[in-house]
């Protein structure tokens, strides 16, 4: 089947985020006087969102919600500043993202990052806009591995579920795709490991973004 569509995760499936994320959090613990985390341990706190990912590093697992929104106030003053420090796309995304735009899919993001965060990164690193839409992780609107946001983009997108592929690198990316009914496809390249996407149900599982385009044209 020549699928009409593609719904792309963000972090750690098209750009790789990771240190610049584990900067700004770290710095937001230091700031509070609290311990901070390795870099590779952020591979495993991210990714369900802002709120998940404060809950996950700071020390005090009994912190109100007006604590949390304090923390995630200072590390959204951080990032602000330092997002693109070491961001980068990973390497092949672009050439996977032309080819793609060329055979006539339509391309959208769906992110658990917040959604202003997600259409920065998007307008930065892709400025061709090759995405139709952008979906960060909105008030209101529940975030991955709820398939509401992904449903929402097929009806955009003017396209049925089984015309849709979902692409992502963890867990919750499978999740959310196959909650929608549409077929997944795990990434390697990304901030998980394969036995994740594996358990999770993953449709396909690539190394390398050329291996996108075989199975979406």
């Amino acid at each position: 089947m020549q699928y009409k569509g593609i719904i792309f995760d963000l972090d750690g499936t098209l750009l790789d985020t990771l240190e610049d994320l584990a900067d700004a959090a770290n710095a937001t613990l230091r700031y509070f006087g609290f311990p901070v985390h390795p870099v590779d341990s952020y591979r495993y706190f991210v990714g369900e969102g802002l709120k998940t990912l404060t809950r996950r590093i700071i020390p005090d697992s009994s912190a109100d919600d007006a604590a949390l929104n304090e923390y995630m106030r200072k590390f959204g003053e951080i990032y602000s500043r330092t997002w693109n420090a070491h961001t980068v796309p990973y390497a092949g995304i672009r050439e996977m993202i032309a080819a793609l735009s060329a055979a006539g899919l339509q391309l959208a993001v769906l992110s658990n990052k917040p959604h202003e965060f997600a259409k920065i990164c998007v307008k930065e690193f892709f400025p061709e806009n090759p995405f139709a839409f952008v979906f960060g992780q909105r008030e209101g609107v529940a975030k991955k591995p709820d398939p509401a946001s992904a449903l929402e983009l097929a009806e955009k997108m003017g396209l049925l579920v089984n015309e849709i592929l979902y692409i992502g690198d963890t867990a919750i990316d499978m999740q959310t795709g196959n909650s929608a009914g549409m077929k997944t496809i795990g990434v390697e390249w990304g901030f998980r490991e394969r036995a994740e996407l594996e358990e999770n149900k993953a449709w396909r599982i690539v190394s390398t973004p050329v291996e996108v385009v075989s199975y979406a044209i």
